[in-house]
């Protein structure tokens, strides 16, 4: 299994998300090809409702423990409840990689 569907799997076995999307974004850095190492993750979910935005990234970052320990180097989280979903609809964009030349 791919790291990404390992992300999925885990995200989707325990928050429930109304919707979740997550993008291996390792080519937009200096890493090797087909890498698995960046990830942006949006992710919205009822789970997600009364409970502030560093308790919503410390239950991702729990579920996510092995990854994080092992091949997953970055991890964007945008995590809502669905009504701030309603508001934004759409996740911000990633940055540009500032940690070295991508040749």
């Amino acid at each position: 299994m791919t790291v990404q569907a390992q992300i999925e799997t885990n995200l989707t076995a325990e928050l429930a998300p109304v919707l979740l999307e997550v993008l291996n974004e390792s080519f937009m850095h200096n890493v090797p090809a087909d890498s698995e190492t960046h990830f942006k993750v949006t992710l919205v979910s009822e789970k997600f409702n009364a409970l502030r935005r560093v308790r919503r990234h410390q239950m991702v970052y729990s579920l996510l423990t092995d990854l994080l320990e092992g091949p997953v180097h970055a991890l964007a989280l945008h995590l809502y409840t669905p009504a701030e979903w309603d508001e934004v609809s759409e996740a911000p964009a990633s940055p540009n990689c500032h940690g070295g030349d991508k040749r």
